[in-house]
C-alpha cells in the first residue's frame, strides 16, 4: 500500500508483506510480517505517476506576487525622481508664460468619464503647489453621477514667498462625460467651452445646450476665454471595462477638437490601484507591465498614441504631500504646457 510521506523500498517484496489496510502503518523496510487473518483490504501500488503525483504534493511553491513578476528590469520610459527634479519642474510651471503676448493665462480643459478623477487631479495639482494636501475642486465618491455639475476655472496659485502669486496656468473642470446619450457632458457643450462661449458657472443640462440664450452667454471670445489644450483623464483601473460607446464618443470628440486647432493629450489616473507594487512605490510607474498595457488601451480608447499619455498617482486618500507622486503629477502638467505652447505657436498668425 502507498502511504503518503513514506518511501517505498525495493527490497519489500509483495510476496512476503501481507496487504495493509488504507490508514495503518506500514512495516519497516526488509521486515517480513507474520500470517494475519484475512481482512477485506485493496492494496494501492505506486506507480511512476504517483511517485510524481506525490512529489507535486509535497514539494513547497513560493511566489513573489504577480505584481513583482510584471515589474521589468528597465524602466520603459526614462524617468528622473529626487528633490532636485521636484524644484526643478515646481519652478518650470511657476515660471511658465503662453507663447503669445495677449494671452496671460493658459487654460486646459479636462474631460473624462464621470470619476475618472479630473476634480482629484485638479486638487492634486493645487496640493502641490500648496504644499499641503487640500481639496479645492470638489470631488465626489460615485462612478455613475457626475459630481461636477458647473464649469468650473482654477488658477493654480505657487507655494511659499509666491504663494499670493497665480501661475499662468488655469484648469477647467467640467461635467463628466456619460455612457449613454442624454447623460453627462454633450458634445455640443464641449465644443462650446472649447470655444469659449460657455460662461464661468455655467450649469450644465442635455436638455439646455449652451447657446445664444444661456445666461452669461459669451458671443465673440478672446483668445484668452477659449482654450488652449483638452486633456481626457481616464481611469487606469477601469480602462478594460469601460463601455464600447465611450470609444466612440472620445474619438468623436477627438476629431471636432482637431478641427479647432487645439491638441490634445490624456492623463491615466489611479495607476497604483493597477498595480500594487507602484502603489508602495511610485518610482516603479515605468517598470510595471500592468501599467504600460493600461497605457495601450487607454490608446486604443481615445485613438490616441501613448506618447500623448502620461499615469499619475492624485492624492486620494493620503493627508500628507510626498515627493514622488509630487514629481509625477508635476511631470503630467510640464507634459500638457508643452502642448498649451503649439497652440500658440499654430495660432500665431
Amino acid at each position: 500500500m502507498l502511504h503518503f510521506g513514506t518511501p517505498i523500498s525495493s527490497d519489500t517484496k509483495s510476496s512476503t508483506t501481507a496487504a495493509v489496510p488504507f490508514g495503518s502503518p506500514v512495516p519497516a523496510s526488509g521486515t517480513k510480517s507474520s500470517t494475519t487473518a484475512a481482512v477485506p483490504t485493496f492494496t494501492i501500488l505506486a506507480t511512476k505517476s504517483d511517485r510524481i503525483s506525490k512529489k507535486k504534493l509535497t514539494e513547497p511553491k513560493f511566489s513573489l506576487g504577480a505584481e513583482f513578476l510584471l515589474l521589468l528590469e528597465n524602466d520603459w520610459r526614462k524617468m528622473k525622481w529626487g528633490a532636485e527634479v521636484r524644484e526643478t519642474l515646481m519652478e518650470s510651471v511657476r515660471s511658465f508664460q503662453p507663447a503669445a503676448e495677449t494671452v496671460t493665462t493658459a487654460r486646459v480643459l479636462l474631460i473624462g468619464p464621470v470619476g475618472a478623477g479630473k476634480s482629484s487631479f485638479i486638487s492634486s495639482v493645487q496640493s502641490v503647489f500648496s504644499g499641503r494636501v487640500i481639496n479645492r475642486a470638489m470631488v465626489g465618491s460615485s462612478s455613475s453621477t457626475s459630481f461636477t455639475k458647473k464649469l468650473r476655472s482654477y488658477n493654480i496659485r505657487g507655494a511659499g514667498e509666491k504663494a499670493d502669486e497665480p501661475t499662468a496656468l488655469v484648469l477647467c473642470d467640467v461635467m463628466g462625460v456619460g455612457e449613454g446619450e442624454g447623460t453627462g457632458l454633450t458634445l455640443h457643450d464641449a465644443l462650446s467651452v472649447i470655444k469659449g462661449h460657455a460662461p464661468e458657472g455655467h450649469q450644465f443640462s442635455p436638455e439646455q445646450p449652451v447657446g445664444a440664450e444661456t445666461a452669461g452667454f459669451v458671443r465673440k471670445p478672446s483668445t484668452n476665454e477659449k482654450v488652449h489644450c483638452v486633456v481626457f483623464v481616464i481611469d487606469g483601473s477601469r480602462v478594460g471595462s469601460y463601455a464600447k460607446s465611450f470609444g466612440a464618443t472620445f474619438q468623436q470628440l477627438r476629431e471636432h477638437i482637431s478641427n479647432l486647432g487645439v491638441h490634445q493629450v490624456a492623463v491615466l489616473t489611479h495607476v497604483d490601484q493597477v498595480c500594487s507594487a507602484s502603489r508602495s512605490d511610485i518610482t516603479k510607474v515605468y517598470r510595471s507591465q500592468a501599467i504600460q498595457q493600461a497605457m495601450v488601451k487607454a490608446g486604443e480608447l481615445l485613438g490616441m498614441a501613448t506618447s500623448y499619455i502620461v499615469p499619475v498617482k492624485n492624492y486620494c486618500s493620503a493627508l500628507d504631500l510626498d515627493q514622488n507622486t509630487d514629481i509625477l503629477l508635476l511631470k503630467a502638467v510640464d507634459h500638457i504646457l508643452q502642448y498649451v505652447n503649439l497652440y500658440f505657436q499654430d495660432n500665431s498668425d
